[in-house]
């Protein structure tokens, strides 16, 4: 990692807030979602299991207003919107599979990191 300047951490820090919103759950799936093509709201929806629809639109304002996705008014009747990524959004993604793979690779230790502490926290095992 490169060396980081002292206000990094505050919380008014531009870069502090832009990492927040790429990080958030449903940014970093949204983005996943429309990897592959355009998708309107209700197909964005639909693949991210749990999200509700006030989120997925917040969401999506953050990401579009960010410059990651677009947003189109599709004239069809009902009328629809649909997102697409873009090219500021495609540069995120090598560092986001990077850090899910990651997440994927390590998941067995992390497991046994908090089965050790949850035994810990019960009195089952002794402090380190």
């Amino acid at each position: 990692m490169s060396a980081r300047r002292t206000d990094d951490f505050d919380v008014n820090c531009p870069q502090r807030l832009l990492l927040d919103q790429l990080t958030e759950k449903w940014s970093m799936m949204v983005l996943v979602a429309l990897a592959e093509r355009p998708l309107r709201f209700n197909a964005i929806k639909r693949e991210l299991l749990g999200v509700t629809q006030k989120a997925l639109t917040q969401c999506l304002r953050r990401l579009e207003r960010n410059g990651f996705v677009t947003r189109r008014v599709v004239p069809a009747s009902p009328i629809a919107v649909e997102y697409a990524i873009t090219p500021l959004g495609r540069s995120v993604q090598q560092p986001l599979d990077a850090m899910y793979r990651w997440t994927t690779e390590h998941m067995a230790e992390v497991e046994q990191a908090r089965a050790a502490f949850d035994a810990r926290a019960r009195g089952d095992l002794p402090e380190p």
